[in-house]
Protein backbone atom coordinates (compact mmCIF):
# COMPACT_ATOMS: atom_id res chain seq x y z
CA UNK A 1 0.00 0.00 0.00
CA UNK A 2 1.26 3.46 -0.85
CA UNK A 3 0.06 6.86 0.26
CA UNK A 4 -0.18 9.02 -2.87
CA UNK A 5 -0.83 12.75 -3.01
CA UNK A 6 -2.80 13.96 -6.01
CA UNK A 7 -2.64 17.73 -6.45
CA UNK A 8 -5.33 19.43 -8.51
CA UNK A 9 -4.27 22.20 -10.89
CA UNK A 10 -5.66 24.76 -8.44
CA UNK A 11 -3.57 23.35 -5.59
CA UNK A 12 -6.11 21.26 -3.66
CA UNK A 13 -4.46 18.09 -2.40
CA UNK A 14 -5.97 14.62 -2.05
CA UNK A 15 -3.94 12.11 -0.03
CA UNK A 16 -5.13 8.53 -0.45
CA UNK A 17 -3.94 5.02 0.22
CA UNK A 18 -3.65 2.98 -2.97
CA UNK A 19 -3.24 -0.79 -2.88
CA UNK A 20 -0.19 -2.41 -4.42
CA UNK A 21 -0.85 -3.73 -7.91
CA UNK A 22 -3.28 -0.97 -8.85
CA UNK A 23 -2.16 1.91 -11.02
CA UNK A 24 -1.91 5.52 -9.93
CA UNK A 25 -4.85 6.16 -12.30
CA UNK A 26 -6.98 3.49 -10.62
CA UNK A 27 -6.19 5.06 -7.25
CA UNK A 28 -7.53 8.39 -8.50
CA UNK A 29 -10.59 6.83 -10.13
CA UNK A 30 -11.47 4.68 -7.14
CA UNK A 31 -11.22 7.66 -4.79
CA UNK A 32 -13.16 10.14 -6.94
CA UNK A 33 -10.23 12.47 -7.46
CA UNK A 34 -11.00 15.13 -10.06
CA UNK A 35 -8.56 15.94 -12.84
CA UNK A 36 -7.78 12.42 -14.03
CA UNK A 37 -10.41 11.42 -16.58
CA UNK A 38 -8.94 8.10 -17.80
CA UNK A 39 -11.24 7.88 -20.82
CA UNK A 40 -9.64 4.67 -22.14
CA UNK A 41 -9.84 2.91 -18.78
CA UNK A 42 -6.11 2.35 -18.49
CA UNK A 43 -5.26 0.93 -21.92
CA UNK A 44 -2.67 3.62 -22.71
CA UNK A 45 -4.85 4.66 -25.64
CA UNK A 46 -5.48 8.28 -24.65
CA UNK A 47 -3.72 10.93 -22.60
CA UNK A 48 -6.51 11.84 -20.18
CA UNK A 49 -4.70 10.51 -17.11
CA UNK A 50 -1.69 12.77 -17.66
CA UNK A 51 0.09 14.18 -14.60
CA UNK A 52 3.36 15.84 -13.70
CA UNK A 53 5.36 13.69 -11.29
CA UNK A 54 6.97 15.69 -8.49
CA UNK A 55 10.64 16.31 -9.31
CA UNK A 56 11.75 14.35 -6.23
CA UNK A 57 9.98 11.27 -7.62
CA UNK A 58 10.93 11.35 -11.31
CA UNK A 59 13.85 8.95 -10.87
CA UNK A 60 11.91 6.69 -8.49
CA UNK A 61 8.98 5.78 -10.74
CA UNK A 62 9.48 3.09 -13.39
CA UNK A 63 10.70 4.39 -16.75
CA UNK A 64 8.29 5.26 -19.57
CA UNK A 65 8.00 2.79 -22.41
CA UNK A 66 7.69 3.77 -26.09
CA UNK A 67 3.88 3.52 -26.14
CA UNK A 68 3.55 5.91 -23.19
CA UNK A 69 6.04 8.32 -24.78
CA UNK A 70 3.92 8.34 -27.95
CA UNK A 71 0.66 8.97 -26.08
CA UNK A 72 2.20 11.83 -24.10
CA UNK A 73 2.53 13.71 -27.40
CA UNK A 74 -1.27 14.13 -27.21
CA UNK A 75 -1.31 15.39 -23.60
CA UNK A 76 -1.96 19.00 -22.61
CA UNK A 77 1.38 20.80 -22.21
CA UNK A 78 3.56 17.72 -21.65
CA UNK A 79 6.89 18.11 -19.89
CA UNK A 80 9.65 15.81 -21.16
CA UNK A 81 11.01 15.24 -17.66
CA UNK A 82 7.95 15.04 -15.41
CA UNK A 83 4.93 14.09 -17.55
CA UNK A 84 3.52 10.60 -17.07
CA UNK A 85 0.34 8.70 -17.79
CA UNK A 86 -0.94 7.44 -14.46
CA UNK A 87 -2.36 4.29 -16.06
CA UNK A 88 1.23 3.20 -16.68
CA UNK A 89 2.53 3.57 -13.11
CA UNK A 90 1.91 0.46 -10.99
CA UNK A 91 1.71 1.08 -7.27
CA UNK A 92 4.21 -0.63 -4.99
CA UNK A 93 5.45 0.07 -1.47
CA UNK A 94 8.37 1.93 -3.10
CA UNK A 95 5.92 4.63 -4.25
CA UNK A 96 4.75 5.47 -0.73
CA UNK A 97 4.74 9.29 -0.60
CA UNK A 98 4.48 9.85 -4.37
CA UNK A 99 3.16 13.30 -5.37
CA UNK A 100 1.57 14.01 -8.73
CA UNK A 101 0.19 17.30 -10.07
CA UNK A 102 -2.69 17.40 -12.53
CA UNK A 103 -2.40 19.64 -15.57
CA UNK A 104 -4.78 22.54 -16.18
CA UNK A 105 -6.91 20.25 -18.33
CA UNK A 106 -6.94 16.85 -19.99
CA UNK A 107 -7.31 16.52 -23.75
Amino acid sequence: MAKITYVEHGGKEHVVDVANGLTVMEGARDNGIPGIEADCGGACACSTCHVYVDAAWVEKVPAKDAMEEDMLDFAFEPNAETSRLTCQIKVTDALDGLRVQMPEKQI
